[in-house]
């Protein structure tokens, strides 16, 4: 087994590590307050490593309209029928019970950045010493989508995930799958291109004589570009229509047809129309979000603590920031452990690590049985303030097989595990 194979193995070990930091003594004086907005993988490790580190003298909450988390991650193959939502579906017991996070199944409804304190669909008012915002993303809205249903992204696994693993199955033998990538950045960045090699060879197996037209609203492939090419071009010629810069301008719902900003034109039997993204609706509501024309929110990579005037008491992570990171599940968790130390550093009085480093692994279905990988290392730079990809530490899988598939699975369950256990 080669050296980068067993990186991928034991991923979790390397970067989920849960050691308690050696300046994070027990602070003997008031409990400092964090309040975390959202439950994924950003919001959910931080809150957990806030107490974990903090041996359990900061108080945490954690608010998420959902009482259970689905992860997005693996979430393709449940078109495919080889997962269930159920396998990916995850809750916050161990959060609260474990490591003693209050647990709040509601509505954040604004935050007010100078006071670090949000407000809830109930009413209620919660305040921190610290806000923590893992709001994740939005979409854009799309002229002429009617009933999202009948055009589903997928691209928050659950009710559209199910819409639109019925449609493909139910779509006739010699039929036309839309699937839409939108303008970068926007969440997963191999993850449109992993489910257009995925759903074309189910479509080969299951649907003999089907297209499947990519839509890429890209001037080209975005991540992984020898292996995916390879895909589209060797692997599935004669399922696979793949076009570049092809900007969804509008769509006519009840025919299914996917309008350009060329003026051309492109019906299908079934459409993944997945939409521009940008930061959490409670994000750009707070005035948090001024990069990337407004989409993201910027932040200072040391800690996370927003870059807008007055708002240095609340910390973006996950994907509605905007840093040099990919916006994927692993950067999520890694940015969340950077912010959780840079906070608990805050509150004994010191500066922030100055020199932090993330990194990520992540795996992309070819077939329904056989898988490439993907890994990315990212250091600070103190001349530019920013996360810059360390060579050493990034890397793609010359073509994929059955191997990676199940090194896929292992990577998962760590890194879930690391996240909700």
């Amino acid at each position: 087994m080669s050296d980068r194979r067993h990186f991928l193995r034991g991923a979790a070990a390397a970067a989920f590590t849960s050691a308690l930091p050696a300046w994070a003594a027990p602070r003997p004086t008031a409990r400092p307050r964090v309040v975390v907005v959202g439950g994924g993988m950003a919001g959910t490790t931080v809150a957990k490593y806030l107490r974990l580190w903090s041996g359990g003298t900061v108080q945490v909450t954690l608010v998420d309209r959902q009482s259970t988390y689905t992860s997005c991650i693996m979430s393709s193959l449940v078109l495919t029928g080889q997962r269930s939502l159920a396998s990916l579906r995850f809750n916050y017991r161990s959060l609260r019970d474990r490591y003693g996070v209050r647990v709040v199944t509601d509505e954040v409804l604004a935050i007010d950045p100078v006071s670090a304190s949000v407000t809830l669909g109930s009413g209620q008012v919660l305040a921190g010493d610290r806000l923590v915002v893992a709001a994740g993303i939005e979409f854009d809205s799309v002229p002429g989508l009617t009933d999202p249903n009948a055009m589903p992204h997928a691209w928050k696994a659950g009710p559209q995930t199910k819409a639109l693993a019925s449609q493909v199955d139910a779509m006739p033998a010699g039929g036309t799958v839309v699937l839409t990538i939108p303008q970068v950045p926007y969440r997963c960045p191999p993850g449109p291109y992993e489910r257009a090699c995925l759903l074309a060879d189910w479509l080969k197996q299951r649907k003999p004589g089907s297209r499947l037209v990519v839509l890429d609203a890209n001037p080209d492939f975005v991540v992984e570009k020898d292996n995916f090419s390879r895909a589209f071009f060797e692997l599935y010629p004669d399922v696979i229509e793949y076009r570049t810069n092809a900007v969804v301008d509008h769509v006519h719902t009840p025919s299914r047809t996917v309008f350009l900003r060329d003026g051309s034109q492109v019906r299908g039997d079934v459409v993944n129309l997945i939409p521009r993204q940008r930061a959490g609706q409670v994000v750009i509501d707070a005035g948090l979000a001024t990069a990337t024309e407004g989409r993201f929110a910027p932040v200072d990579v040391l800690s996370y603590a927003s870059s807008v005037s007055g708002a240095q008491k609340v910390h973006v992570i996950g994907d509605s920031s905007a840093t040099t990171q990919p916006k994927a599940g692993h950067i999520a968790n890694q940015e969340a452990k950077v912010c959780a130390d840079a906070i608990l550093r805050a509150f004994k009085g010191l500066a922030p690590d100055p020199a932090p480093v993330t990194n990520s692994a992540c795996f992309s279905t070819i077939t329904m049985t056989q898988a490439s990988w993907l890994t990315a290392g990212f250091q600070y730079d103190p001349a530019t303030r920013l996360m810059t990809p360390v060579a050493a530490a990034g890397g793609a899988s010359e073509g994929w097989d059955r191997e990676n598939f199940e090194d896929m699975d292992t990577w998962f369950k760590a890194l879930m595990a690391d996240t909700f256990s």
